[in-house]
């Protein structure tokens, strides 16, 4: 069973420098099990670990993956130009450890967004090569006919590379409503590709990464831990 000693798990998990979280134990703000704990040194398994500080429950994750019900209005940036960024949106301790979005998603678009700390989830969902699907509902500008469904299955060229860029799925789920299916992550790409199909985005939520579905109960703005590998 893996242990740690309790400052080390405390700084780990984010709530604050070395010599804060040393200070935190020793004034009697961690507790685990109800039980105060005030030696920075005390050894502490960390299977099922479950901190309390300052009286609120935060369970031990040797690395972060938060899924984020993402409000419009919110840029994926840690340093966000024009509207807030969607860090902020998160509890201090998540942004001391480090998370940052996997991948990015337009201030206007709404729907799942990851986070983590962990390098190597990050390249290993936003690589091409892995071919991860995101899912997207799509409004659109004028009405969606079938030449457009046609045209976005067989690809359609960008601005910014000759070869084709194709949806992996696509079904209309409206007059102006559509659903892509997309593998790819390029800047600005379901719009894009709408648009070089000769209509335009107006509405955008994504609504499944890989395995990741919004829960009903996660309002616009909400968190919650999701566990190792639901991401796929």
């Amino acid at each position: 069973m893996p242990a740690q000693r309790l400052s080390q798990l405390l700084f780990s998990q984010g709530f604050g420098s070395r010599r804060e979280c040393q200070a935190r134990i020793i004034s009697g703000q961690v507790a685990i099990g109800g039980i105060t704990c005030t030696d920075p040194d005390a050894i502490v398994p960390t299977d099922g670990l479950v901190l309390e500080v300052d009286g609120h429950p935060w369970p031990y994750h040797q690395h972060a993956l938060i899924l984020l019900h993402k409000p419009a209005g919110y840029e994926c940036s840690t340093r966000p130009r024009h509207h807030p960024s969607v860090l902020s949106l998160l509890p201090a301790p998540l942004r001391q450890r480090g998370v940052q979005p996997i991948g990015r998603l337009d201030e206007d678009t709404t729907g799942v967004l990851l986070l983590t700390d962990d390098g190597k989830l990050i390249h290993r969902l936003t690589s091409p090569k892995h071919h991860v699907p995101k899912v997207y509902e799509v409004i659109t500008k004028h009405p969606v006919q079938d030449l457009l469904l046609h045209q976005l299955l067989q690809g359609v060229v960008l601005d910014d590379d000759p070869a084709p860029v194709r949806a992996s799925a696509a079904r209309i789920t409206g007059s102006h409503g559509l659903q892509l299916t997309l593998t790819q992550g390029r800047y600005h790409q379901v719009k894009r590709m709408v648009a070089a199909a000769g209509n335009r985005v107006v509405g955008l939520h994504r609504s499944a990464f890989g395995a990741v579905q919004i829960p009903p109960s996660l309002e616009p703005g909400q968190w919650m831990w999701l566990p190792a590998g639901a991401a796929g």
